[in-house]
């Protein structure tokens, strides 16, 4: 699913996004028009844990396409964060940054509940629950189902040498954030944010937009390098 930048306005780089498990690509229509506004085009690609060969030659064919403006980043949602990074960390694709929402870990694996259990484990956003009850935008129950063992051990952190943009619910039931910060200690250049009773869809929950304005702040510093100024900061007014 593509959403480009307004005619008007000059590209500012690129992200590609792989979903989480069982998701439809449209389910990120919110987030890539939002991103896409002020001016960096979105695509998102097929579900890898269904689709992984797919998913993985998506992702190339995009990273090698001369019309897609950089910076290059590599986002995922869910399982699609953990198929992100070992990407990155095997060199299969060499983003420029990596964005990582609601990131599994290893160690914890809820059983699957009923539908209304999972939704509510995914988001407390009424209107990203009336999505994914639209027929085929979710496989219900595959937010279970467990990732491939090889999954986490290809999705080393600590061989991820470009910047990573963490964004974890700090109520996320299906991955707890204290172990998803473990897993982010390896990370040579991370930046882990934790959104405020957020759940495990992070990019769709009630805090939507903070999650998308968090991304564009990024994404902002992303292109000065790693040695521009801040492009913002916060001064203080009493001593």
């Amino acid at each position: 699913m593509p959403w480009d930048n307004p005619p008007h306005l000059t590209p500012r780089g690129t992200v590609v996004l792989l979903p989480g498990r069982g998701e439809d690509p449209r389910l990120y229509e919110r987030f890539g028009s939002r991103i896409g506004a002020d001016a960096y085009r979105v695509r998102v690609v097929a579900d890898p844990s269904r689709w992984p060969e797919e998913a993985a030659a998506q992702v190339a064919l995009l990273a090698a396409d001369p019309e897609l403006p950089r910076p290059f980043v590599l986002a995922g949602s869910d399982g699609g964060a953990l198929f992100a990074a070992g990407l990155a960390a095997a060199g299969e694709v060499a983003p420029d940054a990596l964005l990582l929402a609601g990131l599994p870990v290893r160690d914890h694996r809820p059983a699957a509940p009923s539908w209304d259990d999972e939704l509510g484990a995914r988001t407390s956003c009424p209107t990203h629950r009336g999505r994914l009850g639209i027929a085929g935008r979710v496989e219900h129950g595959a937010l279970y189902e467990p990732l491939p063992d090889t999954w986490y051990e290809r999705a080393d952190l600590s061989a991820v040498q470009v910047p990573v943009l963490a964004l974890h619910g700090a109520a996320d039931p299906v991955s707890p954030l204290e172990q998803a910060r473990q897993a982010y200690a390896a990370a040579p250049a991370v930046e882990l944010w934790s959104l405020a009773d957020g759940r495990h869809d992070a990019l769709n929950d009630i805090s939507h937009r903070t999650s998308a304005a968090t991304v564009l702040l990024f994404l902002e510093r992303l292109r000065g390098g790693p040695d521009a100024p801040a492009v913002a900061v916060r001064e203080r007014v009493r001593p």
